[in-house]
């Protein structure tokens, strides 16, 4: 919402300068979002005198002029088919900053002839769209003087966010009431004209009372469409609306002055009455935004006997507008249902500001006088003869009342605002109070205090208030969330018990653990394109109104966003990067916690002692996959490893870590090259994804630990090295040593491959080495032997030969 400060002073009777008034914006809820004073980029651009206007030597179409800028004659070479002798215009000087591109004027010599700054068009100054010549002033402007200052461009233009419940503030008056309520100023009366209709008004009816409740109108024949005057183009063009014509601007103007949309047609295109009805299959509308749209029949539609002249609330026919030619008009002040306008908004994609502001909900009980102020502003400005009011339905103005109590403020914001005070607040926003205040008596001898009950009537302008805490909502906020006190919480005695979760502690070490690991953090969307989407298989969940397709499917996997931020960051030069993320993933029964990781690039860089980089491999995506799982809390000594990961890794290079053939735990591996190629990566791109809510969850022992106690008795190694077929997978022969006594033997690990010389072909040697722990006496050589006899056994029966 954009309005510039005169024109929030047109309603708002202030002294308050502009800084005071943006803080006091913020401070009552309404953001401010930016402040632009044109004049400021405009300083360097001064009224300047065309003294002469020569032919270029070198060029047909320039012209060689002296303009006098108020420091005397310089040479301005200038392309503009109006320049001329006599011309008074705008001249930006050297070192000037034209807005429309940025270029910064300088001396320069165009074809051959110097040229010291620059005569501008109104669209070079972002002034307007015209750049048929350079600006053209009244031969009376003062020559040297600012322009900006001039023409009143010193006028800061207010962006104000406005939240979807204040339907009151998408007006200018809704935001100068405000403003008074809090203290700025004094809020100006609005005069609402006695327009004298002459004949009946025109045919209109309602035929979808639960789309459009309420259609008034008049028409106003006779009249002269053209520019709108300077007063009303100047602050439409200030906040960036185009001034068409004044038919047109008028209902600009007191959209966004009081909120209130409204629409003229062009009688000489209607045939019959107009009626808001429900669209019908197959019907379309030529919109003003030159696009063509099929209404059905859940939304309202505007129509005469022949076609759909208007999407009831969104945006208004080509057809049927106000063009230059205009004689007789009909002007539309009606109520759209806001549920009804955002469902069809979002159907056909098509957002408008009345549809920002039916949506919202406008004023309902505001229809007569926004049509008496709208006619009168056509005939003052247009001329023409206005006809009587047709009033078709009636609008959903309904009295509101809430029960409150001034306590209920400092019971729930914990501000004591004082009644008066309260009352003020109230009234200066529009709510009516009647009922009694507080009171204090003594009554046989002692005090008594009776509270204060109110019955505050709701204003129709805010559709937002349903209860007593919403009072108090209103009460503190313009009062100041500032004065509510800080009051820490009472501690409760002893020590404090733990408040994460077990879930939340799990999520934490693994975020410790990778990053201490030399990951960096990502945080990325949790939606993601389709294709991003169907390249991880697909995603359960589709936004039917996403805000980007690029953000239309919530993601089932993690990878994608991480792809797409290793790519930007290799992108920008990145030789090695190192990224996990921990978020959700989104299925049709549930959303699941999942850590991603993506490593690509250069493992280790070049070196004197290390040679060429070194590319990632997938035993580095399973490093980290076991580091985090242990991380996790995961059994990771009972881990199995399975070759088939999903279709978003290599097949030959991925794998699966599980609890048992069916409980995935992880998946991991280079990335598949085809999907590498979708997200604009070369080189070897390694990955995985750890599944955290398939970690089996550890059984409740309270929050002490066991005392560690180390063991007595030194540990005992011994090797072994079997010859075993090359299908058998590394990770089943070590599980099968390490069961081979689980009493004495702690841990078995892989420490060689070997295939070559003495192995026979299709076999492959792997080294193991078991660490055996002792009891409460060491091991002799007979339980020695017998220990290594079962961890034989164990590898035979893979199909393993223990390797002389």
């Amino acid at each position: 919402m954009k309005f510039t400060l005169s024109w929030l002073k047109t309603h708002l009777n202030t002294g308050a300068d502009l800084p005071t008034i943006l803080k006091g914006l913020t401070n009552i809820g309404l953001e401010v979002e930016g402040v632009e004073n044109p004049a400021e980029k405009l300083a360097p651009f001064r009224i300047a005198k065309v003294l002469t206007a020569d032919p270029h030597p070198q060029a047909d179409k320039l012209q060689v002029l002296t303009v006098d800028a108020g420091d005397g004659a310089l040479q301005v070479v200038c392309g503009a088919p109006n320049a001329r002798a006599g011309l008074v215009g705008v001249f930006g000087t050297e070192g000037a900053v034209v807005p429309v591109n940025g270029m910064v004027l300088k001396k320069t010599a165009i074809r051959g002839v110097e040229s010291n700054g620059m005569m501008c068009s109104f669209r070079e100054l972002e002034l307007g769209e015209d750049h048929d010549g350079i600006i053209e002033l009244s031969p009376d402007a003062p020559v040297g003087q600012v322009y900006a200052q001039w023409a009143g461009l010193d006028d800061p233009v207010i962006d104000v966010s406005i939240t979807p419940n204040r339907q009151d503030c998408m007006g200018v008056r809704g935001i100068a009431r405000d403003l008074a309520a809090a203290g700025l100023g004094t809020l100006n009366a609005i005069v609402v004209p006695t327009v004298q209709g002459v004949g009946p008004g025109p045919d209109v009816r309602v035929e979808d009372a639960d789309g459009c409740p309420a259609f008034f109108a008049r028409t106003v024949k006779g009249v002269t469409n053209g520019a709108s005057p300077e007063w009303m183009a100047k602050r439409l063009k200030a906040i960036g609306q185009k001034p068409i014509s004044t038919l047109v601007d008028i209902t600009n103007y007191i959209m966004i002055d009081l909120g209130r949309p409204l629409h003229v047609y062009d009688m000489a295109t209607l045939k019959g009455p107009l009626v808001a009805r429900k669209g019908r299959p197959g019907e379309q509308v030529l919109a003003l935004n030159g696009k063509s749209y099929t209404v059905d029949a859940t939304m309202t539609v505007i129509a005469d006997d022949e076609a759909v002249h208007d999407i009831g609330g969104i945006m208004g026919g080509e057809h049927s507008g106000a063009q230059d030619g205009t004689t007789d008009v009909l002007i539309e002040c009606a109520y759209f249902t806001p549920e009804r306008i955002a469902v069809t908004g979002q159907k056909l994609a098509l957002t408008s500001d009345a549809r920002g502001r039916f949506e919202r909900g406008v004023d309902p009980a505001f229809l007569d006088d926004g049509l008496s102020i709208a006619t009168d502003l056509v005939v003052k400005l247009c001329g023409g003869t206005a006809s009587e009011a047709t009033r078709a339905g009636s609008p959903p103005v309904a009295d509101k009342t809430v029960t409150y109590e001034p306590s209920q403020c400092l019971a729930l914001a914990g501000v004591d605002v004082p009644e008066d005070e309260q009352k003020r607040v109230l009234e200066s926003l529009g709510f009516g109070i009647t009922g009694n205040d507080s009171t204090f008596e003594y009554q046989d001898g002692v005090p008594v205090t009776t509270p204060a009950n109110w019955t505050v009537s709701v204003p129709s302008w805010r559709r937002d208030v349903d209860g007593w805490p919403d009072i108090v909502e209103e009460v503190v906020r313009i009062v100041g969330l500032d004065q509510v006190p800080s009051t820490p919480l009472p501690r409760a005695p002893g020590v404090a018990k733990p408040t994460a979760t077990p879930e939340q502690n799990v999520e934490r070490r693994v975020r410790r653990t990778a990053a201490a690991r030399g990951l960096a953090e990502a945080i990325n969307w949790s939606f993601i394109s389709e294709k991003e989407a169907a390249s991880v298989g697909g995603g359960d969940w589709t936004l039917a109104n996403p805000i980007s397709e690029d953000l239309k499917v919530m993601r089932p996997s993690l990878l994608p966003g991480l792809l797409s931020a290793t790519r930007r960051n290799m992108d920008r030069g990145a030789a090695a990067v190192r990224l996990f993320e921990l978020g959700r993933r989104y299925f049709a029964d549930k959303e699941r916690a999942t850590v991603g990781f993506v490593l690509a690039g250069e493992k280790v860089a070049r070196g004197w002692q290390t040679g060429k980089a070194q590319p990632f491999t997938a035993f580095d995506a399973k490093g980290e996959v076991i580091a985090l799982l242990a991380a996790a809390g995961a059994p990771v000594a009972n881990l199995q490893s399975y070759g088939d990961a999903s279709g978003a890794y290599h097949p030959g290079q991925s794998g699966t870590l599980r609890l048992g053939p069916k409980v995935v735990l992880a998946e991991f591996g280079v990335l598949h090259p085809s999907l590498a190629r979708q997200f604009g990566l070369t080189g070897t791109v390694v990955a995985g994804e750890i599944f955290l809510d398939a970690i089996p969850a550890r059984r409740a022992s309270g929050f002490m630990r066991a005392p560690y106690a180390p063991p007595a008795l030194q540990a005992v190694k011994r090797d072994f090295a079997f010859v075993i077929d090359q299908a058998v997978e590394a990770d089943a022969l070590v599980r099968a040593v390490r069961n081979a006594d689980k009493k004495a033997i702690v841990d078995a690990r892989l420490f060689d491959l070997f295939v070559g010389p003495g192995v026979e072909e299709g076999k492959k040697s792997l080294a193991i080495e078991i660490t055996l722990q002792p009891g409460e006496k060491s091991f002799s050589q007979e339980e020695l032997d017998a220990i290594s006899a079962a961890v034989v056994k164990a590898a035979e029966k893979l199909g393993g030969t223990l390797r002389a």
